[in-house]
Order: structure tokens, then C-alpha cells, then sequence
């Protein structure tokens, strides 16, 4: 399914990253055209690989969602590190997430690249970021679901918050990255300088809790949870049906009396009380049991049936979502080696933005990319024998 849109072709992406929010950036920069050598650690590799069950080709299915359209080079950094510094020499980019300050350590901090390689466009994926009094802590998606507020905004009111069960911190950062990448790559075509793109998982926690933090920010009130419903407007939520559940979503006061009369309930739109959304705001106790009471009566096909041209959805779990056929419809199931994966939400002029190939073993790709630097065959049975590298079994 790879599309033919391709911009980054002959852009290489040397990718010191793991977990996912950076291997999911440069699986972006794949399956829009770059050469992706993703190094890994000759003995653990990625540390996602163990990341399971479930697992998919000897790998998690998290490492196998995040890690199409690569190349795998085994190498120890540390007693690696020419290897590193020759690959990085006519690189187009290169990302590390390693912990503040191992890069710069080791040798390969933005300023000691780009002397040599002043088109190197560096991306450095953090935690906290690189200032303030926790930018040398490490940290995870969950970590920053709880420290960026998005847990206390999640969950039912009268509970503690939740996780929310998508890794979006992760997800949304290498969406960041990828952008102020291909970003600076753009600049570069026209400046020939290169530039250092830096992001970190907190600051994108905090991206997503954007309008409730501008309030906090102003009032100094931290807002609370809603379970599925949405503060800012009613009705918005998930209602109970006779078989299951629905999300239903009355954004303004047209479609709120749409809404009442299609459930026979057409004097709810004249009641002063729920009249305008600020006055359903106000008043969502007296509202809300209202609508349950109607929407228990019948099962969800019928109220999707008459709710029609209202914005309203079934709850459905992921094996129903895979299973639906809008979603086959839509083009971005894709099959690779059997196995059936995602390709990117993006189509250009109506094609599927989709992935070549398969994730990388560990070290499968080791003894052709160190070829394609000038290593000799026995320089790289050397490095093989020494454990910096390892080789694809026979």
C-alpha cells in the first residue's frame, strides 16, 4: 500500500531513540520517503521489543506499530562511537532521546555534530524539557498524563481520575517532532544550514489540556472531571441506551431542539431552563435524567436511526472497530508480512500514506549499513566479534 508521495526520499534519519514517542516521529519521516536507520543496543535493542505480549515477528505490537519502514544497525554508542560519528556525517538528521546530558557526554551533542555536519538538523525528544528544576528527570507518557493534569481532568467525578488508555503524550510528541523537522528541513533547502528542533513530553501534556489550563491559568481553579461529558457544553456525553451506549453530542441550541423532538421530548427546547447552552449548563441536574430516562427506553439502532443528522455515535471496542467497515473503507488498514497494521492518517490527492515495509529484527540491517560507510568485511566481523555490532543470523 506505500504511496508514491515521497518527499523525503534520499533524506537519511539516524534515529537514537526508544520507547515510542520517538520511533513513532521517524516512522512518520519513513513512510514519507526517508531512510531510517534506527540504532539500537547490540544486546536489549529497543527496550519496547519487550514490551509484551501481545507480540508481533519477536517484538511487541507496540514496537511493531511504531517501528515500520526502517533499518536496524546493532551498535553499542559507547564503545561505538566512530560508527556513530562516520553514519552522522552525511546524515540529514538526526534524534535522540536519551537522558539530559548522556548525548553531550558521549560525544554526540547537537553543537559536537553539526561541526562537522552544519545541515544536520538534531532533534532532541525530552521529558520535562531543558530548563526549570526537573529537566534532568526522566519520565513516560503516563507519567505526564499525571504531572501535566490530564489524569485529574479524566474519569468520573466522584472517582479517582484514570489514565487515559491511548498513549497520546507519546503519540502527539513524535507528531511535534516530525513537524519541526520537516519543518527545518525546509528552511534548509533554502538556507543550507541545519537546525536543533527540540520537544519534550510535558510540553505536549500540556498542549492537550490547552483550554482548561487557560482557565486555570486565570482563575487559579483547577477544573474538575466530567467522565465522558464535556464542561463546556450539555448535551455532550454518553447516554445509556435499552442494549448499549451512545455518545451524543447537542453542540448548539438548533441541534438541541432537533435532538428533543427526535426523542419526543420537543418541550425541552422551549423550557427556560434549557433554552440556550449557557442555560443547560446551569441546569445539567435537571436535564440530564431527562434525556437518560427517554434514551433507556429503546435500544441504540433505533436512536441512531432517529437521530440521524445529529452528531451521534456508538461506544464500540477496539475488536468492533476493527471489524467496522468504515474503517476498511477508509483505507488505512494495511497488511505487511501477513500482518495487519495501520497506515499514516494522512492521504494526499486521494492516496493512502501507507508503509513499505515491516519492522527491523535487532541488527538486521548492521552489516549493510556499516558497508555503505566503507567498512571492510573484516572490520565489521571485528566489530561483530567485539560486540559493538551484531549481526543478522544466517
Amino acid at each position: 500500500m506505500a504511496t508514491a508521495f515521497l518527499p523525503l526520499e534520499g533524506v537519511r534519519v539516524v534515529d537514537v531513540t526508544s520507547s515510542l514517542a520517538g520511533p513513532y516521529c521517524t516512522e512518520i519521516l519513513g513512510a514519507l520517503g526517508a531512510d531510517v536507520v534506527k540504532v539500537e543496543h547490540p544486546e536489549r535493542g529497543d527496550e519496547s521489543r519487550a514490551w509484551g505480549p501481545p507480540f508481533r515477528q519477536e517484538a511487541s505490537v507496540m514496537f511493531y506499530a511504531a517501528n515500520l519502514n526502517k533499518r536496524s544497525l546493532a551498535l553499542d554508542v559507547k564503545r561505538g562511537r566512530d560508527v556513530l560519528l562516520r553514519l552522522v556525517e552525511d546524515a540529514d538528521v538526526f534524534l535522540q532521546s536519551l537522558r539530559p546530558g548522556t548525548a553531550r557526554r558521549l560525544g554526540f551533542g547537537p553543537e559536537q555534530l553539526r561541526v562537522s555536519n552544519p545541515r544536520l538538523v538534531y532533534c532532541d525528544i525530552g521529558a520535562f524539557g531543558r530548563t526549570g528544576p526537573l529537566r534532568s528527570r526522566p519520565g513516560y507518557d503516563p507519567l505526564m498524563q499525571a504531572f501535566g493534569g490530564i489524569i485529574s481532568v479524566t474519569g468520573e467525578p466522584d472517582r479517582p481520575g484514570v489514565r487515559v488508555g491511548a498513549s497520546l503524550v507519546d503519540i502527539g510528541t513524535g507528531v511535534w517532532a516530525a513537524l519541526g523537522i520537516v519543518a527545518a528541513l525546509y528552511e534548509r533547502a533554502q538556507t543550507g544550514v541545519g537546525r536543533e528542533v527540540d520537544v519534550a513530553l510535558f510540553e505536549t501534556a500540556l498542549s492537550l489540556v490547552g483550554y482548561q489550563l487557560t482557565d486555570a491559568l486565570h482563575t487559579g481553579v483547577a477544573p474538575g472531571r466530567f467522565g465522558t461529558a464535556f464542561p463546556l457544553i450539555v448535551p455532550y456525553e454518553v447516554f445509556p441506551t435499552q442494549d448499549g451506549e451512545l455518545m451524543i453530542s447537542a453542540a448548539n441550541d438548533g441541534l438541541f431542539a432537533t435532538f428533543a423532538e427526535r426523542i419526543g421530548r420537543p418541550e425541552l427546547a422551549g423550557d427556560p431552563r434549557f433554552r440556550t447552552n449557557p442555560d443547560r449548563i446551569a441546569n445539567r441536574e435537571e436535564l440530564l435524567p431527562l434525556v437518560r430516562e427517554k434514551l433507556a427506553e429503546r435500544p441504540s439502532a433505533y436512536w441512531l436511526e432517529q437521530l440521524d443528522g445529529i452528531p451521534v455515535a456508538p461506544v464500540q471496542d477496539l475488536a468492533e472497530v476493527a471489524a467496522h467497515e468504515q474503517t476498511r473503507a477508509t483505507g488505512i488498514v494495511q497488511q505487511l508480512d501477513g500482518i495487519e497494521t495501520l497506515g499514516l492518517p494522512l492521504q494526499i490527492d486521494r492516496e493512502r500514506v501507507g508503509h513499505e515495509t515491516a519492522p527491523p529484527t535487532l541488527g538486521r540491517d548492521s552489516a549493510e549499513i556499516l558497508a555503505e560507510l566503507g567498512y571492510a568485511a573484516e572490520e565489521i566481523a571485528a566489530l561483530a566479534e567485539s560486540g559493538v555490532t551484531i549481526l543478522p543470523r544466517s
